[in-house]
């Protein structure tokens, strides 16, 4: 996910380095969102690593 929230940022600052302000604009919203889904993700996986659930509590039995 973070993978796609960095091309489109790149792609983001292409168009608007070229002038294509709407496309810019456009796409630097969908790498926000991506980039924010990205950390809601980690931030709850963390949280599970923390309090041992998941995989990690699995292997330690």
């Amino acid at each position: 996910m973070l993978k796609y929230a960095i091309i489109f940022a790149i792609i983001s600052l292409i168009a608007g380095a070229l002038g294509f302000t709407g496309i810019a604009a456009g796409t630097a919203g969908i790498a926000k969102i991506l980039f924010f889904i990205f950390l809601v993700i980690a931030v709850v996986f963390v949280v599970l690593a923390v309090l041992g659930i998941g995989a990690a509590r699995k292997a330690l039995k």
